[in-house]
């Protein structure tokens, strides 16, 4: 996810969510060593810079090999990168769902990172949502983890940091690392000692949600809104800048207020992996993550949909 909001109508989804830049002029360039050896090219025949966001820069190299995707940022480190090159190496090894393949992360001599990956021409829509389920699906089912829940490495959510330290207790990593870091930011952030204090009364009531549902730790995507989502140019489905981590595969439709999945998309996903009892009243739950993530990162405007969801919540617990 960019640090942009989610709004109603959203523009055709570029690769990345990024600001253009070409490449600045140094003596050692390490994107284009890679590309003219373990790239396999000869020449560099194009640069070219593409828009969207506000995070990184983007570039289009086009080469006699075929072309790369290269984003890079001035100011971080490689970790945010190969913690993006990580997730995205972990989803296309399922073999399910297309995503862009990882080649290479390093710093660069003037200071920053950079990431080079596959380049996907884009078709014109976001492609067939019944495909898209069912492939989401079959990436679920097929990315597990011996580990438990969470990631190798943390990563980010937006630009909000994602802690992912493993744990074996799907319910006990959900409160403290997902909705109970959000509500300490909103705390630490806004003194909302409402929201806080209110969460945390939900967070010690979530138990009863997920009695008889059986919870494997799928690999998510974990950042799965419209603007992550497009097709190749022969309408396969094709998903991007995740925020990667293993946990229940219901947490994966989080981001559905903002994603537009329609009932062809779900009716795909759940001949694969069955609907599961009180589904319905669980996908509040992952979507409260979300909110408060916004409400963290945008402001008071996504403040009164975390807040709906919470008391809703304690109505129903009687908490």
């Amino acid at each position: 996810m960019s640090t942009s909001t989610c709004f109603s109508s959203l523009p055709t989804p570029s690769f990345t969510k990024t600001k253009p830049s070409p490449m600045c002029s140094m003596n050692k360039d390490p994107v284009r060593d890679w590309i003219l050896s373990e790239g396999k090219a000869s020449k560099i025949t194009k640069v070219s810079p593409i828009g969207g966001g506000c995070i990184n820069f983007a570039n289009r190299y086009d080469t006699d090999a075929g072309s790369f995707f290269v984003k890079s940022n001035r100011s971080i480190g490689p970790s945010m990168f190969e913690a993006e090159a990580l997730g995205l190496g972990a989803m296309y090894e399922t073999g399910t769902i297309r995503v862009p393949k990882p080649y290479k992360v390093g710093p660069l001599p003037t200071g920053g990172s950079f990431i080079i990956m596959e380049f996907i021409e884009f078709g014109g829509s976001r492609g067939d949502q019944s495909v898209l389920g069912r492939k989401l699906a079959e990436m679920h089912k097929s990315g597990k983890s011996s580990k438990g829940y969470g990631f190798d490495v943390e990563n980010t959510i937006g630009s909000t940091p994602q802690i992912n330290t493993w744990s074996s207790d799907w319910i006990q990593f959900y409160r403290e690392h997902r909705l109970g870091y959000q509500l300490q930011l909103a705390l630490d952030q806004y003194s909302d000692r409402t929201i806080f204090e209110k969460g945390q009364r939900l967070v010690e009531n979530i138990a009863s949600l997920f009695e008889n549902v059986v919870i494997e730790p799928c690999l998510l995507h974990g950042d799965l809104w419209s603007g992550n989502i497009s097709s190749d140019k022969n309408g396969e489905p094709v998903i991007l800048d995740p925020a990667c981590y293993y946990g229940h595969n219901e947490a994966e439709f989080g981001m559905s207020w903002c994603a537009g999945f329609g009932g062809s998309f779900y009716n795909s996903y759940f001949e694969i992996i069955p609907k599961q009892p009180g589904f319905e009243k669980r996908r509040d739950l992952y979507m409260l993550y979300h909110y408060l993530n916004h409400y963290n990162l945008f402001g008071s405007g996504y403040r009164s949909s975390a807040m709906s969801i919470i008391d809703d919540y304690l109505a129903y617990f009687k908490a």
